[in-house]
C-alpha cells in the first residue's frame, strides 16, 4: 500500500493551501500526483426559486475556482508532483467518492469544519466520507485550538508525519494501516504503536488471565516495533487499558505524537451511522490530524 495518488477536497477555508503544503513532504515517499478537487453545491446554481439553473453563476464559479487551484498547481509543480483539478457540480460526497473511484486514488484528504475552543467537530461531508470511503481518509487538521490541563492551546499540525502514532486492534484493517505506515518510512522520523485492552475484555478476567494477555499483546508490539526498525524507522511501543478512545488521545498527548493512524473495521464503519465509534471518536475529537484505513 502506497501513496502515489491523492484526491484533495476543499471548500477553501482558511489555511487550506497550507495543510496541502504539509503534504509535499510526501513526494519523498512516491507520492506522482494531486488531484485538486471542488464541488459546487447544486443549490448553489440549480433548483433556485424561479431562477431555474444559473448556468453563468455556474461558469463564474468554476473561473474562480480554476483560478485558485492554478496557483496550487504552481506550488506543486516546483516540487515535482503532477496535478490535475476536477471542478464539478453536485451533492458533495457522492462526487467526491464517484472521483476517488474513477481516478483511481490512493487517499482522500478532507477537511474538517471550523471549530470552536470549547469543542472539535468534523463537518458532516467529512463524516460522511469516513463512513463510505473504501479506501483510506486524511482528515487534515492544520491549525486547531483546544483546552489542555485548563489551558486553550493553539497548534500547528504542520509535520504530520514526524512521528505518527498508529493504534492497533490487530485487525485485518489495522494490519492495512501498519503496512502504509511503513511505506511511510521515507518521510516518517519516529513512529509508536499502541494497543489498549478494552474495558468489556478485561472485564471478569482473574489475575492469571491479565497477566496472559499482557504478555501476548506485548509480543506483538515488540514484533511490530522490530518490523519498523528493520525498515529504519524508530520505534517505541504502548500497552494500555481502559476506554480505548481516551487512552489513544492520552498517549498521543504524551508521546507528542504529530498524527494518530487507526484502522476501521466493518464494524466500526456501521457503528459509525451512530455516534460513538472509536475512529469516529478519535477523528472528531482529536487535535491531530487522524488517517482512517478501511
Amino acid at each position: 500500500m502506497k501513496i502515489e495518488k491523492i484526491l484533495f477536497t476543499t471548500k477553501f477555508r482558511e489555511l487550506t493551501f497550507n495543510a496541502l503544503e504539509s503534504l509535499f513532504v510526501l513526494k519523498d515517499a512516491d507520492l506522482k500526483e494531486v488531484v485538486l478537487s471542488y464541488i459546487i453545491p447544486r443549490e448553489d446554481v440549480a433548483f433556485v426559486p424561479y431562477g431555474g439553473y444559473l448556468k453563468k453563476e455556474e461558469e463564474r464559479l468554476r473561473e474562480e475556482t480554476r483560478m485558485k487551484f492554478e496557483d496550487w498547481q504552481k506550488a506543486l509543480s516546483e516540487k515535482g508532483v503532477d496535478s490535475k483539478i476536477i471542478i464539478e457540480v453536485g451533492e458533495p460526497v457522492p462526487k467526491i467518492l464517484s472521483i476517488a473511484e474513477r481516478e483511481k486514488v490512493d487517499l482522500i484528504v478532507a477537511g474538517r469544519k471550523k471549530r470552536t475552543v470549547e469543542k472539535l467537530h468534523l463537518g458532516s461531508c467529512t463524516l460522511e466520507i469516513l463512513r463510505r470511503s473504501p479506501i483510506p481518509v486524511l482528515v487534515n487538521k492544520y491549525m486547531v485550538q483546544f483546552e489542555w490541563a485548563g489551558e486553550i492551546v493553539t497548534r500547528i499540525n504542520d509535520r504530520i508525519f514526524d512521528k505518527p502514532l498508529i493504534a492497533t486492534d490487530w485487525s485485518e484493517p489495522s494490519n492495512r494501516a501498519f503496512d502504509l505506515l511503513l511505506s511511510l518510512k521515507n518521510v516518517v522520523k519516529e513512529a509508536a504503536i499502541c494497543h489498549v485492552i478494552g474495558e468489556k475484555i478485561l472485564k471478569g478476567k482473574d489475575k492469571s488471565e491479565l497477566y496472559r494477555l499482557e504478555n501476548e499483546n506485548t509480543e506483538r508490539l515488540e514484533r511490530y516495533c522490530k518490523i519498523l526498525r528493520n525498515a529504519g524507522i524508530k520505534a517505541e511501543f504502548h500497552l494500555s487499558s481502559g476506554d480505548t478512545t481516551s487512552e489513544i488521545l492520552r498517549i498521543a498527548r504524551e508521546l507528542r505524537a504529530s498524527m494518530i493512524i487507526v484502522g476501521t473495521t466493518g464494524k466500526d464503519r456501521l457503528h459509525e451511522l451512530l455516534p460513538g465509534s472509536v475512529s469516529h471518536r478519535i477523528a472528531d475529537i482529536s487535535e491531530l490530524p487522524t488517517l482512517l484505513v478501511p
